[in-house]
């Protein structure tokens, strides 16, 4: 393959040797340079690439593509562009012959409610006979495979490469998160979405090394809409005209107030057998009923995002209707079916902000009581501790204190961080270090009409203990008490 097929996109400026060389393979990682290959020198927060130049070449790199200048032996080719993420972007984008171009392809941006919209999406699509990927917080589905995921939105040579792999599998569709660091570190960058969807926006993801206020979230959410045929936002957010600012695409709205395009009405909260949805009437593009075995008004909003996604690309309502029911996404309000008397589940809340929705969600559907069991990780801000604390004990009855990932602290001590917030108010507690035993203790209390949320893991499927993991899954565990073990 030859370097000008990589650049044909890119604005670039060679500085030296020929943009007509050879190349074997492109990279960005300095370990995995090979004999031939162009490197990206990628400009990080905590390692600049262009440091390495020197190495890669010795390394055997023919071509490096830089946003500073570098000093180079002879024979080397050299470009340079404006933004090396970028030009990363678009020439994986042609790396892999351009495989976005083959897939119908949608992108799901906001503060909450990502992951679980994906997952609908994914199912109702599925249903309707559309093969689909998923790329999102936390894996990656390509045909059969599970890749673990290590950020919301992977590097862009790495969404390139799940969508080639996607195309060769014959797949019709992907849908994916992108988050607001994807979009200001342009690992979306390269092709056009079919469909953009903007979910909610709460100020998250401020600070160091993240956005530095929150108008620059909202900024980085809006890049979007500059990328997408067509935008599907949230009409009830209070920031949806921010984040449409700039917007190049054309819009759709969805929400609970009347005149948008698609507007929940008559919605109803469901509670049978120990299991808990939402029921609701959808009309404007589409006109029907609709339930969702998941609980809250989120789910209204991350149903109608579905519903909008799939009405683009012509599913019709019973497929819809019926894929909607059967959707369950693992560690985002995951019910777990043990009893009749009493509802099971388990979710990632692992901030006082997600935890108190969750809780306050819960609270409508009037438990008998709401126990609420977790923990914090070590090595982390002790504030979350307190917060966390707090907003459990305000809201729920019980709260059931409990270890998560400890890393290098000792629970206990983690624990104790957490009865300080507890203590701020009057919700009853009891401290359980050992996480299986908090919850056998939670199953075991149960009483008739409870709701126990398992918070904190979601998906995870390990505990982290002096920088080692070991296997931990919940539903393992409670798998093993009923079991008697």
């Amino acid at each position: 393959m030859k370097l000008s097929r990589l650049v044909e996109k890119l604005q670039y400026q060679l500085m030296a040797g020929d943009v007509d060389v050879e190349i074997s393979t492109l990279v960005y990682d300095s370990r995995k340079v090979e004999k031939n290959c162009v490197f990206v020198c990628i400009l990080g927060a905590v390692r600049d690439a262009h440091d390495y130049v020197s190495e890669v070449v010795e390394k055997g790199a023919t071509a490096v593509i830089v946003q500073k200048d570098v000093k180079v032996p002879e024979g080397i080719t050299v470009i340079k562009v404006e933004n090396t993420r970028e030009a990363l972007a678009y020439m994986s984008a042609a790396y892999f012959d351009y495989p976005a171009e083959k897939l119908k392809t949608i992108g799901i941006t906001g503060t909450k409610g990502k992951t679980t919209t994906t997952y609908m999406v994914k199912s109702i699509l599925e249903s309707a006979g559309l093969k689909t990927g998923l790329i999102g917080t936390i894996e990656a589905i390509i045909g059969e495979e599970h890749i673990h995921a290590v950020n919301t939105t992977p590097e862009s040579y790495v969404v390139q490469e799940y969508f080639r792999r996607m195309v060769d599998l014959g797949m019709d569709a992907v849908v994916m998160e992108v988050s607001s660091q994807a979009m200001m570190l342009h690992r979306v960058s390269g092709f056009t979405f079919d469909v953009g969807v903007f979910t909610n926006l709460e100020p998250d993801h401020i600070g160091e090394n993240e956005h530095k206020d929150f108008a620059d979230y909202m900024h980085c959410k809006s890049l979007l809409f500059r990328q997408c045929r067509l935008g599907i936002f949230n009409g009830d957010s209070e920031h949806v005209e921010g984040v449409m600012e700039g917007h190049t695409c054309e819009c759709w709205t969805f929400g609970c107030r009347d005149g948008m395009d698609f507007t929940a009405t008559d919605i109803s909260l469901k509670k049978e057998h120990g299991a808990l949805g939402v029921a609701y009437h959808v009309k404007g593009m589409m006109d029907f009923d609709v339930e969702v075995n998941v609980p809250g008004s989120f789910s209204v909003y991350n149903s109608l995002t579905a519903i909008a996604i799939c009405h683009r690309f012509g599913v019709e309502p019973k497929v819809i209707q019926k894929a909607l029911l059967d959707v369950h996404v693992k560690g985002r309000i995951e019910l777990v079916p043990v009893s009749d008397r009493y509802t099971l589940m388990i979710d990632y809340a692992h901030n006082a902000m997600a935890l108190e929705s969750l809780l306050t969600t819960l609270k409508e559907y009037e438990p008998g009581r709401l126990v609420c069991l977790f923990g914090c990780g070590g090595n982390r801000a002790k504030s979350r501790r307190y917060e966390m604390g707090e907003v459990s004990s305000k809201l729920a009855d019980l709260t059931v204190v409990t270890s998560d990932n400890p890393r290098f602290e000792e629970p206990m001590d983690i624990i104790n961080d957490i009865l300080i917030g507890v203590k701020k108010a009057d919700g009853e507690y009891v401290t359980i270090p050992d996480r299986k035993e908090a919850i056998r203790y939670c199953m075991e209390n149960a009483k008739d009409g409870d709701i126990v949320v398992l918070a904190g893991k979601g998906h995870e499927d390990y505990q982290e203990i002096k920088g080692v993991k070991y296997p931990m899954d919940e539903r393992v565990l409670i798998q093993e008490i009923l079991e008697g073990k």
